[in-house]
């Protein structure tokens, strides 16, 4: 029996998408830019499957742009606001925290003469609204903050952007990165008003190598890649029409978030609940976090030597995000979590298809790992 919760690093592609893939595949081959019958039905297959992420997004389809992925449509997103903002202000507002596509991408700003303000989480992992309220001020050109972080699940306050920016009479574009909150939690552009928010295939059951971005109407930024009119020349080159086709296939089967999500609280709460009877386990995700990311600790246990003791046994997870490679946290180093903890920090993701019989199996493993690899180092 193979167990795998590691869905944030990426999920299995469900079955209407991978069908979806394969009749592109095999019969839309043409390029979506060709003016002839097989061009233009490529086209239409690319135009439908705009629809879908749009639909999911509650937003107009000539609002979405595609890309790679996600980490693609981040850097699109911050260095094509900043660029085109720069002659109203210097300043970038983001967290300690962030994937590195947009923490390495504003590192990156700072060498052009941009100034980024790092707001660092609460112990707890969260991010306060007093915080974004003292860090934005009427120089800042982008806020850029992600909705739930990828390693704590931790949700941050995105709702209360535009108000502080706002209040602080600042020019700035508000980016969101959703790539872990789409499909699990209601994501609407316009109800956060964002100007651009960044949603991935890979997350939600589709396959990698496609992401979009979503960019407000009237909202202008400078693309980072440049070559033919695809994508409004926003994004240009040609399409992956297959990849697309079944983000928007996977986008149109995401099903009920509301009834996936009471199902995921009540799963998380039961993973907890076991793992908590474990010495030496703690939890490293807020209460408020979202249901489907929980992050441990089996302190005594290294990361590493604990994820190979599971795929032993047929059983997948990880020690944080999959982009770091197996480097320590850099998210629960800025949460000033001890050392200890860090190092043995265990991400447990789910996905829809989960079920509290791996659940068992898993917590069975761990606790066997902790009994047997502990009691090894004394």
């Amino acid at each position: 029996m193979e167990i795998y919760l590691d869905n944030s690093a990426t999920t299995k592609i469900c079955p209407e998408a991978a069908e979806k893939m394969i009749y592109v595949i095999n019969n839309i081959y043409g390029n979506p830019s060709s003016l002839h019958s097989k061009g233009l039905e490529a086209e239409h297959e690319l135009n439908y499957a705009r629809k879908a992420v749009a639909d999911s997004l509650g937003v107009d389809a000539g609002e979405i742009f595609f890309t790679s992925g996600g980490t693609e449509a981040n850097n699109l997103a911050v260095f094509g606001a900043a660029r085109a903002k720069k002659r109203l202000g210097n300043k970038i507002v983001t967290t300690s925290v962030e994937h590195s596509s947009v923490y390495e991408s504003c590192k990156a700003l700072e060498a052009e003469g941009f100034e980024v303000e790092y707001i660092t989480p609460e112990q707890t992992g969260e991010i306060s609204e007093k915080q974004l309220y003292n860090a934005i001020d009427e120089n800042t050109v982008l806020v850029s903050m992600m909705i739930v972080n990828n390693e704590t699940g931790a949700i941050f306050p995105v709702n209360s952007l535009r108000k502080i920016v706002k209040e602080k009479k600042s020019p700035a574009l508000i980016h969101c990165d959703a790539v872990q909150a789409y499909g699990k939690i209601p994501v609407k552009p316009y109800k956060i008003d964002c100007d651009l928010l960044t949603v991935s295939a890979h997350k939600i059951h589709g396959s990698k190598g496609s992401g979009a971005l979503f960019v407000k109407k009237g909202t202008h930024i400078k693309p980072i890649i440049y070559g033919g009119e695809q994508e409004k020349k926003i994004r240009p080159g040609t399409e992956a029409l297959p990849i697309i086709c079944g983000f928007g296939a996977a986008a149109e089967n995401i099903g009920s978030i509301e009834e996936n999500y009471m199902r995921m609280f009540n799963l998380r709460n039961y993973t907890a609940g076991k793992l908590l009877k474990i010495d030496g386990i703690t939890i490293n995700s807020p209460a408020s976090s979202l249901p489907y990311i929980l992050n441990v600790s089996a302190v005594g246990v290294r990361s590493e030597t604990m994820l190979h003791f599971l795929e032993k046994k047929n059983i997948y997870i990880s020690s944080g995000s999959a982009c770091a490679k197996g480097k320590k946290s850099h998210v629960l180093s800025a949460m000033n979590m001890p050392a200890e903890r860090i190092d043995s920090a265990l991400r447990i993701s789910f996905s829809k298809y989960s079920s509290e019989e791996e659940v068992d199996e898993l917590v069975k493993a761990i606790e066997e790992g902790m009994n047997i690899l502990v009691k090894s180092k004394i």
